[in-house]
């Protein structure tokens, strides 16, 4: 039991004379040469040093004078009253079976870090360490945790992961200022409700865990970046995923989940891993809204065939189908560009020989493309193919249309949208359009044509060099794509885009922040990287009341206005490669909360 000792007024080492085996071998392991350079740096280092317990005159390190200092002359660098507390302590890969209660006289402790060691329980006192921003207790026994713990509120990492806890604290929500949370491989069951408030979490670690549910209220992680559930019991994911706009990573492996998720306005996903699970189709439904998806793993599920929408994910540059039961694969799947990772070992495929599948993916992917000529059929509703016709205009999709109500005329390399194009629409309400990666100069007219029903537009990677007024009359417009162009401004009529929920204006030419976005309320995310802004209105940007994403990323921003701090919506401020010095890389590196903190330092009173 670690009950703190009776201690002597003077002497550091008085009250755990009694155990003098066990106890002077322990103060034996933290020499005072250890302890003084500590007093001095404020950090102390004492992994792996075989400790049963911490001596007791670590824990009074700012409160006794060393034994060394009674009787002997130092100068002023080595007066001990005029040192620095602790802020930094390493306990790990010890031997401890408890942690006293002593540890509430280290007030100014930031980090504390046990992992390793074969702790059981943690004390109470830990609630009184107010300055506390990393606590490690990895890799330890622990079966519960103290509710005292949900008193630290600047508790930014907590890492609890390879221990034996069946449930977590009903009040854990209050740890509001936490970024970082791993509690993977251990025996819990259920999650808290309460993390609907863990609203600045942007890690989270589930891992090898008994869950066989996850709470509705996991979506009210607006800052979340990644989420590992990877080895629970999870049957079904819940639709209130589907609303986490941030997620950039999400790992489903080793589940019983028979359907993929449908994620909707998961538009900055860019992994997505559910492989060992029982999976037996993928629809064109789970694929046409994952525009950034970069990896996909569906490795040992049992899927039967791809669609051919799978040519959707034009980003993606991994995909796993090993160990499946996929006989063919659409040969559309070789124009993925940017795919140099085709994983397909142990399916009974037979349209590929095996020659092909043993030369690799881009032999495969070579030979897929040399298929889609002969793949090509004038069915209803598309182009007839002739001489005359270029291979890039010879189809639209008329399934995408009728079924997934999706325009897609991407990567054809035209100046002009056909008019076939526009009428091959007809009376079918269109949601989605995607004319990225042709060579568009101006944003076709008949694009007004769509005001009723189009809510996401993809321009991205052509010429343009304006905003049309055609497009600022879609009035349901929600998530509006124009990267890689050659936009300078944008025009106020853009104010009527009522909706506008995202819009992508990186890699274009802007040297001043776009007036016109101040005045769209709806707007969620401004992505404005590699452009030439010099600067940003702040008190504006504070009135965005639903703004949670600025990306000013590579800019040519001299300073960053202290009042930015204000804007307490934001969850996911990016502001590197601007030439400004300060805030420091180091501050920028520890996330927008700290940025956003230090800003609001900067703030003339």
């Amino acid at each position: 039991m670690c009950a703190a000792r009776k201690r002597g007024a003077g002497n550091s080492l008085a009250g755990f004379r009694r155990d003098a085996g066990d106890a002077d071998a322990n103060a034996a392991r933290v020499p005072q040469g250890l302890i003084r350079t500590a007093r001095k740096s404020g950090q102390l280092n004492l992994s792996g040093r075989e400790l049963t317990e911490v001596p007791l005159h670590v824990w009074r390190i700012n409160l006794d004078t060393p034994e060394e200092d009674q009787n002997l002359s130092f100068g002023a660098a080595d007066r001990w009253w005029e040192q620095t507390d602790l802020t930094k302590l390493n306990l790990s890969s010890n031997k401890l079976l408890c942690i006293s209660d002593d540890v509430k006289l280290l007030p100014a402790l930031t980090v504390l870090d046990a992992h390793d060691n074969q702790l059981t329980s943690l004390p109470p006192a830990l609630g009184s360490l107010e300055n506390l921003q990393k606590l490690n207790m990895s890799h330890n026994k622990l079966k519960d945790i103290p509710v005292e713990l949900m008193q630290l509120k600047h508790l930014r990492s907590l890492l609890l992961q390879h221990n034996e806890l069946s449930h977590l604290p009903d009040e854990f929500g209050q740890l509001v200022s936490l970024e970082e949370l791993n509690i993977s491989n251990n025996n819990i069951a259920n999650i808290p409700t309460s993390f609907a408030f863990l609203t600045s979490l942007v890690h989270l670690n589930l891992a090898c865990n008994q869950l066989k549910s996850l709470p509705a209220e996991i979506s009210s992680m607006k800052s979340l970046r990644q989420l590992d559930c990877t080895k629970n019991n999870l049957e079904a994911i819940p639709p209130e995923l589907a609303n986490m706009k941030s997620l950039e990573q999400l790992y489903l492996r080793r589940n019983k989940l028979c359907h993929l998720p449908v994620l909707p306005s998961c538009t900055f996903l860019k992994e997505l891993h559910v492989g060992e699970n029982q999976i037996e189709a993928l629809s064109a439904e789970h694929l046409k809204h994952l525009n950034s998806l970069c990896v996909l793993e569906l490795r040992d599920n049992k899927l039967k065939s791809l669609p051919d929408e799978i040519t959707l994910l034009q980003g993606l540059e991994r995909l796993d189908l090993s160990n499946n039961d996929i006989s063919s694969l659409p040969y559309k799947l070789g124009n993925l560009s940017h795919l140099n990772f085709l994983a397909l070992e142990g399916n009974p495929l037979r349209t590929i020989r095996r020659d092909v599948l043993q030369k690799g993916t881009q032999e495969i992917m070579k030979y897929l493309r040399s298929k889609i000529q002969d793949d090509v059929t004038s069915s209803n509703g598309e182009l007839s193919v002739t001489a005359m016709t270029l291979p890039s205009q010879s189809k639209i999709n008329m399934h995408a249309i009728t079924a997934l109500k999706t325009l897609d005329y991407s990567e054809k390399q035209v100046a002009v949208i056909p008019d076939e194009v526009f009428n091959a629409i007809g009376n079918n309400p269109v949601t989605t359009v995607n004319f990225s990666k042709n060579h568009l100069s101006e944003i076709p007219v008949r694009i007004v044509e769509l005001k009723e029903s189009a809510c996401d537009i993809n321009f991205g990677f052509n010429k343009l060099s304006s905003i049309s007024l055609e497009l600022c009359m879609l009035h349901k417009l929600a998530h509006l794509d124009v990267r890689n162009n050659s936009l300078t401004s944008l025009p106020d009529e853009m104010e009527a885009l009522t909706r506008l929920q995202i819009i992508n204006l990186a890699f274009n030419r802007f040297k001043i922040f776009p007036s016109v976005l101040y005045r769209i309320p709806t707007l969620e995310a401004i992505l404005l990287g590699n452009n030439q802004v010099g600067s940003l209105d702040p008190l504006q940007i504070k009135n965005m009341d639903k703004l949670g994403t600025l990306d000013l990323q590579n800019n040519d921003l001299l300073q960053v206005p202290p009042e930015l701090g204000n804007c307490f919506n934001l969850r996911t401020l990016l502001l590197e490669g601007n030439p400004f010095r300060t805030p420091r890389a180091a501050i920028l590196a520890k996330g927008t909360v700290a940025v956003l903190e230090y800003l609001r330092s900067r703030i003339p009173t």
